[in-house]
């Protein structure tokens, strides 16, 4: 009989995701023990006890930060997250935000909240305070776009299409990100320069300890006098102290953000929403789908795609017999790994190795069934963190 995979869920996992997990080999629940991987949404695993079964961890969504990465890297874990799939819902919000702050419709929603009287009272108030909320149309202004990856590369495009002028930035810029750049979007070779140009400044970088507060007070100061600053990034991407200056200063007019805090309360200018980005039934189930597809496929064959702590490593199976290995990005690891093939005998039929920073993968297929020893030995080399016996038959 065919081994039985168990996936613990911490959060509410889209059905049309999990329902790709079959049923007859998997057991998927809120309440697994010995779990062989583990799907999470927000859950913060930091001080989870997560269990040694645990094999692979899938975050359905992009960002993840509620996840004790470098430890999972140590164990020789991969955390695989959904960079894209829930690009769309965040492009909408951001366009969303745009709108209503060059519009000003937030203060004006609110002085309709207000109003009393008939119909012929509110009628004479509504023209007599309709000026103080007068806008700006979007054409002709340039928005400034900090980081080019499938979001920020949505965003650009949505803006061209209203009318706008886009000033990209991104040193990282993968080669699937600049072939669906939209031509027109002009390259910036600097953050200071698209903040010196812009009339609205969006943000789409990943928070690390280099974009941390990327945005302060030095760099509010550069801004166009009345810009807009909008983050649907992450919170610690921007100085809230930084922003409130800027705010009280004039220098920003609005900032529009998806990351309540208290020191933004109250603020008139602050359009603050409750971490929306994600939240559509479209992109949840598009999250699920994917980052489903690929912790199977890892368990299953050992494949590796869209892990934030791996490279990618992907091969197509020839042989019955496959074995995974995590290791240390060390010297003569391939060396080692064939020669402890080939003294017990076993002919390799394909194999791949790749690496990424300090971690590094390999898929061996071997055209004979794998001995329990053997994989023994090349779990105790040195810098090796985890192997895995994938043999077909088995399934």
């Amino acid at each position: 009989m065919a081994d039985q995979y168990k996936i613990l869920t911490l959060n509410a996992i889209s059905g049309v995701g999990l329902k790709r997990f079959p049923a007859a080999r998997y057991a998927v629940g809120g309440q697994v023990d010995d779990p062989d991987a583990i799907l999470v949404r927000s859950h913060d695993m930091h001080e989870m006890a997560i269990p040694g079964s645990v094999k692979a961890i899938g975050r359905a969504g992009a960002g993840t930060n509620n996840i004790p990465v470098a430890k999972m890297s140590q164990r020789g874990v991969p955390v695989f997250n959904a960079p894209g799939a829930n690009a769309n819902a965040v492009k909408e919000l951001v366009i969303a935000g745009l709108l209503i702050a060059a519009r000003n419709l937030l203060p004006a929603l609110k002085f309709v909240e207000g109003l009393k009287g008939d119909d012929r009272a509110l009628n004479t108030v509504v023209e007599d305070g309709k000026k103080q909320f007068s806008g700006s149309e979007l054409p002709r202004h340039t928005l400034g776009v900090i980081g080019l990856g499938k979001v920020g590369s949505l965003v650009a495009d949505a803006a061209i299409r209203l009318g706008m002028n886009a000033l990209g930035y991104d040193p990282e810029i993968t080669v699937d990100a600049a072939w669906s750049l939209p031509s027109q979007v002009k390259k910036a070779h600097s953050i200071e320069e698209v903040l010196k140009n812009c009339e609205y400044v969006t943000l789409h970088v990943p928070l690390l300890d280099a974009t941390r507060h990327m945005i302060n007070a030095e760099r509010v100061r550069l801004m166009k006098h009345g810009a807009i600053l909008l983050n649907f990034s992450r919170d610690g991407i921007v100085d809230n102290d930084a922003v409130l200056e800027g705010l009280n200063t004039r220098r920003l007019r609005h900032y529009v953000c998806d990351f309540p805090a208290q020191k933004l309360q109250g603020n008139p200018h602050v359009v603050a929403l409750p971490h929306l980005g994600a939240s559509t039934r479209e992109a949840e189930e598009n999250c699920a789908v994917m980052v489903v597809d690929q912790v199977r496929d890892f368990l299953e064959n050992g494949n590796i795609l869209n892990a934030v702590n791996f490279p990618d490593v992907v091969m197509v199976r020839e042989s019955a017999y496959r074995i995974g290995i995590a290791n240390a990005n060390v010297p003569n690891m391939v060396g080692q790994i064939s020669t402890a093939m080939g003294t017990a005998g076993l002919n390799i039929h394909d194999m791949i190795n790749k690496s990424k920073r300090q971690m590094a993968y390999t898929l061996v297929d071997v055209d004979s069934a794998v001995p329990g020893d053997v994989v023994a030995r090349i779990a105790q080399i040195e810098g090796v963190l985890s192997v895995r016996y994938l043999p077909l038959e088995n399934q």
